[in-house]
């Protein structure tokens, strides 16, 4: 019974921290090619949301993707997808992308805004600093519990 809660916090903060790894490498792939240089002009060529979230009681998240094309400057045609873009944005649009000679296929449509990034990478660590530490409350404090009552709560 006692490894339960350690099991499924332990779960909780993996996935936690998964987050976080995903959060750091997409904000520096588009930091990357804001600061790369390297520019194109990209048409949009679908724009399509999908939705989360079961409705009824529960909320749901919609997301809107776009699917952009361009050529790099060798030649290569690259096309990408990137998610909770400019709603202005719509099929057959022509943007601009920002984005790295090593992986054209990771550009960004979204305009420069590095002060923005920054913010929403401090909120997100805060969010999941928070959730962790709460994770680790939590079975520091079961252990705690289970010691006081000798070990097993089970009779």
């Amino acid at each position: 019974m006692e490894t339960f809660f350690y099991i499924v916090p332990g779960l909780m903060i993996t996935l936690a921290l998964s987050a976080v790894v995903g959060m750091l490498r997409r904000a520096r792939h588009i930091s990357g090619a804001w600061n790369s240089g390297l520019t194109a002009e990209a048409r949009c060529l679908n724009t399509y949301t999908t939705t989360s979230g079961g409705g009824g009681d529960s909320s749901v998240s919609t997301t809107l993707h776009h699917v952009y094309e361009f050529t790099t400057r060798e030649g290569r045609a690259v096309r990408f997808e990137e998610r909770n873009g400019p709603r202005t944005i719509v099929t057959g649009d022509v943007v601009t992308v920002r984005y790295t000679a090593e992986h054209p296929e990771r550009a960004t449509a979204k305009p420069p805004r590095p002060g923005r990034l920054l913010a929403e990478q401090g909120c997100m660590l805060t969010f999941f600093g928070v959730f962790i530490a709460f994770c680790l409350f939590f079975m520091l404090t079961v252990h705690a519990g289970f010691s006081m009552l000798g070990g097993d709560v089970m009779p």
